[in-house]
């Protein structure tokens, strides 16, 4: 006779990786509304920071805005047209105007207040330090030589 484990959360887990699922299906779609942007995203993890790489071509940086919690980011602006470029007759046009964010949960806890940004041929570029866990702290713990009394 074998011994089989059981994991009483293990039916709750796949449920929850199915609704994740589906609500990623269902989302899928917005980012092609005339308003919202897909932002390309690229995170990498470098041992003491995380680093956030965004693809934003043709927009002046002083029309991005970048928000940073503890536990996520957002990135978002505004595409503008030219004012002079309104009033032309376009036979096509497939660039977006208009507002656009992106908002990113990561997987480990930042130090919010030392994320620095570059922003360089059209690729956002955040440094996001990590907060050291006190779980993962390693201490040395020293015995103190038992004391005689006398």
């Amino acid at each position: 006779m074998s011994l089989v484990r059981f994991y009483p959360l293990s039916e709750v887990n796949g449920l929850h990786r199915q609704m994740n699922r589906l609500f990623d299906e269902l989302s899928s779609g917005w980012e092609h509304l005339p308003t919202v942007g897909n932002i390309p995203l690229e995170l990498l993890d470098n041992g003491d920071n995380l680093i956030l790489k965004a693809v934003i071509p043709g927009i002046n940086k002083d029309d991005i805005d970048i928000s940073v919690s503890r536990q996520s980011l957002k990135i978002s602006g505004e595409y503008h047209q030219e004012a002079e470029e309104k009033e032309n007759n376009y036979y096509i046009s497939e660039f977006h105007y208009g507002k656009f964010e992106r908002t990113v949960n990561l997987p480990v806890a930042i130090k919010n207040a030392e994320v620095t940004a570059e922003y360089n041929d059209g690729i956002l570029t955040l440094t996001l330090p990590k907060v050291e866990e006190v779980k993962t702290k390693v201490v040395k713990v020293s015995l103190n030589p038992a004391q005689t009394t006398a």
